[in-house]
């Protein structure tokens, strides 16, 4: 299986004079084509960091990215921004759609900047991946007029717009409540299958016990992971015990 994602040696700090913390020591990543991989562990201990220089949104201080075969840190940030829009896509906590703009206009906008001669097509594309994720009849709402979970939703529609060969989610269920979080969930696992490699922060077991695969990170160190792939897909009492057993062992 091909590696998408190598990161090696990666140092990251944040501060200013004397005081100064490391808050990815060393750590190296490996990431497959196809994955479903979450990353777990407390607060501050890098977790969304981690997530930022793999994608080129942060700059690391030491070591290397390697996206599909590219080392980011060598790229312009007019490079890296490129290789973000057009191979990468992106699902917050809290999308981070425009208010000026409703759904469907914000789905479509961001492949529509680049290339208005494919606008038919672009419009198609929104309106498939709208009807897919089941809010078709939202397209002309604004986005005050909508639920957590349609929004997460909306967001996540313009992630896929240009087929991108990776998803990062930081924290995607985090302000949604269970249902609406298990629905999201139940997305990004379909996203996964149909081959687009899925890489997830979460503080949530529940969540991550969905994933297949969990690294666990303590004091910008990777320090243990766990394969769940023997588990069945909807096991989720059985995945959701091996997570939380393994939280007690590494202490998290």
């Amino acid at each position: 299986m091909k590696k998408i994602i190598i990161g090696e040696k990666i140092e990251k700090s944040y501060g200013e004079g004397n005081k100064w913390r490391n808050v990815l020591d060393g750590l190296s990543v490996q990431i497959m084509e196809g994955d479903f991989v979450s990353v777990m562990g407390p607060s501050g201990c890098g977790k969304s960091t981690l997530m930022f220089v793999l994608s080129g949104m942060d700059s690391v201080d030491g070591g290397n990215v390697i996206f599909d075969g590219r080392d980011i840190t060598t790229l312009t940030e007019k490079e890296l921004s490129d290789l973000r829009r057009k191979e990468m896509g992106f699902v917050f906590q809290q999308p981070t759609l425009m208010k000026n703009l409703n759904i469907f206009d914000n789905i479509i906008l961001p492949p529509f900047r680049d290339n208005k001669k494919n606008a038919v097509k672009i419009k198609e594309k929104a309106k498939f991946l709208m009807k897919k994720m089941g809010i078709e009849e939202l397209e002309k709402r604004d986005i005050t007029q909508v639920s957590g979970g349609q929004l997460q939703r909306a967001g996540i529609c313009r992630a896929l717009m240009n087929n991108p060969k990776i998803i990062f989610a930081d924290e995607p269920t985090g302000s949604l409540n269970s249902k609406s979080a298990q629905e999201i969930m139940n997305i990004f696992y379909q996203i996964n299958a149909e081959g687009t490699t899925v890489m997830l922060v979460t503080h949530d077991p529940k969540i991550a016990a969905q994933t297949e695969r969990i690294m666990f990170m303590s004091d910008g160190k990777i320090i243990s992971e766990i394969h769940l792939s023997k588990y069945s897909a909807r096991n989720l009492e059985d995945r959701f015990k091996k997570v939380t057993m393994k939280m007690r062992e590494v202490g998290i």
